[in-house]
């Protein structure tokens, strides 16, 4: 069965056509789905009763199930959704006064063993498909659209590396951001990445969207061990790649910078940060490390977090500390996944989306 979620409005109209279905169907189909969140073609009232049962039988609305459904005392909400093979994934709904923030997966699990992420202790499942992402989209909106609310940001920082599935993470923010689908601005869209160097030019090449690296350390050493990947991609390549990441004159590339205690948060730190991002268009996110039952690292003292970020803040770096969301239910960056953690698998490379 084909999947609505996968196509954007031309090529979903081309389809329809190719099946002896008038063109303009697409839009009324299209404006069901993401405008009213009908799923149920039986539902489009619209449509004729026959054109109704024979689309149902030759497409489908849907890709995820929800399973389970966790509100945080801050508002965070952490939904479980059950693929079609009952493989599960999470995604993230963040309110804040003037946005809705959702935080979405892009693979079953994640490949790149970083050493104080929960998802990372799950080893790799598979890629997500196109309909799978989008369908992470449509759930949170549904919801959102429950309480008068409406989704506004979508950030690909959940569960997987979005750029070892780049061809289907392009699909999906195709269709998010296609004016007859989700309508979605690129720039409210963010993918990031832990430095696959390669596929960060390509990314550049094929949509525009907001970067972010997840960057963590500040010295080769440290970084091995930290994002194992670096091995593969140090530091040097990685802070190239992003010097010719195509970024629109307004933008800026974001630094995901985990902060752990006694291991990456030092003064020292923080000036060495300076100068790896001196001639860039920056901005760094600092993250109080989010602790999980699979981990024996700490989150640093208040003080530390503070003295880090004004280091960076006098030397001309901006700067913010990101306020942690949604911890109290295992939402919060890092610990997705982490209720069914299990010891991590042995070091390896990466190759297509997984490490082998």
């Amino acid at each position: 069965m084909r999947s609505v979620l996968t196509h954007t409005p031309e090529e979903f109209r081309d389809a329809l056509v190719e099946e002896g279905v008038e063109g303009f169907r697409a839009q009324q189909i299209l404006r069901w789905l993401h405008g009213r969140g009908v799923r149920e073609f039986a539902e489009m009232s619209d449509l004729s009763r026959e054109l109704r049962a024979d689309l149902g039988n030759r497409w489908s609305t849907r890709a995820l199930e929800l399973r389970e459904a966790h509100v945080s005392s801050d508002g965070t909400e952490k939904l479980v959704l059950q693929t079609g093979d009952r493989s599960r994934i999470e995604a993230v709904m963040i309110p804040e006064q003037d946005r809705r923030t959702l935080c979405v997966s892009s693979q079953v699990g994640c490949s790149l063993d970083c050493s104080f992420c929960a998802t990372a202790r799950l080893g790799f499942g598979r890629n997500l498909d196109a309909a799978e992402i989008v369908d992470q989209v449509l759930h949170a909106s549904g919801r959102l659209r429950e309480r008068g609310e409406r989704l506004t940001h979508v950030v690909f920082m959940g569960m997987g590396e979005p750029l070892l599935n780049l061809r289907e993470v392009v699909r999906a923010i195709r269709v998010m951001t296609d004016p007859g689908a989700l309508a979605l601005s690129r720039r409210r869209i963010t993918v990031s990445t832990a430095g696959v160097v390669p596929r960060i030019a390509e990314l550049g090449r094929q949509v525009r969207v907001r970067l972010a690296v997840s960057l963590h350390a500040t010295t080769d050493e440290l970084r091995n061990e930290l994002v194992p990947l670096n091995r593969r991609f140090p530091l040097a390549s990685l802070l190239q790649a992003c010097r010719e990441f195509p970024l629109p004159p307004r933008d800026r590339l974001s630094f995901e910078y985990t902060l752990i205690d006694g291991v990456n948060d030092s003064e020292a730190d923080a000036r060495r940060l300076v100068k790896l991002l001196h001639g860039l268009r920056a901005k760094v996110n600092a993250i109080p490390l989010n602790e999980h039952p699979a981990s024996s690292y700490r989150r640093p003292s208040p003080d530390r977090v503070e003295r880090f970020a004004s280091t960076l803040a006098r030397s001309g770096v901006t700067v913010s500390v990101r306020r942690s969301r949604g911890d109290d239910i295992l939402a919060a960056c890092g610990q997705l996944g982490a209720v069914r953690a299990a010891p991590a698998a042995a070091d390896a490379t990466v190759s297509d989306g997984r490490l082998r």
